[in-house]
């Protein structure tokens, strides 16, 4: 199979063994999970403010999937991982933002136990180029 790895200075760089994206079959996009962390210096943005993290997961979401060749209306896919599900509408506001409802993909939203940098919330998504 043939894959494309996609690296973008415009979002975090991982914090392990793994990609920002890996498009594969030339059209899937598949984005790994972004959390709350600017992508200029690293820190953290909105500690305890899940709307904050939430727009910067997104945004930081649609600097991977711009290095991709995609937007965000290319999504199809989307997984939303919550520190703790009474933040679900907060969330759900800020991202609401980000897609057409008309539109909007499929997602699925957990509530974990813990997440990198004990950040509040994390995204990832699969897109279609």
């Amino acid at each position: 199979m043939v894959r494309r790895i996609i690296q973008t200075e415009s979002a975090p760089a991982p914090v392990g063994p793994y990609n920002q994206a890996i498009v594969a079959a030339g059209e899937m996009v598949f984005a790994s999970g972004q959390i709350a962390l600017d992508p200029k210096n690293g820190t953290l943005v909105g500690e305890g403010d899940v709307a904050a993290q939430t727009k910067q997961c997104l945004d930081n979401l649609s600097a991977v999937l711009a290095a991709a060749g995609a937007t965000m209306e290319n999504v199809v896919k989307t997984s939303v991982f919550l520190k703790d599900m009474n933040d679900f509408a907060t969330m759900n506001g800020v991202y609401a933002t980000y897609f057409d409802e008309a539109t909007a993909p499929a997602r699925a939203c957990v509530e974990v136990a813990r997440l990198p940098k004990d950040v509040l919330v994390e995204v990832e998504c699969i897109a279609v180029l």
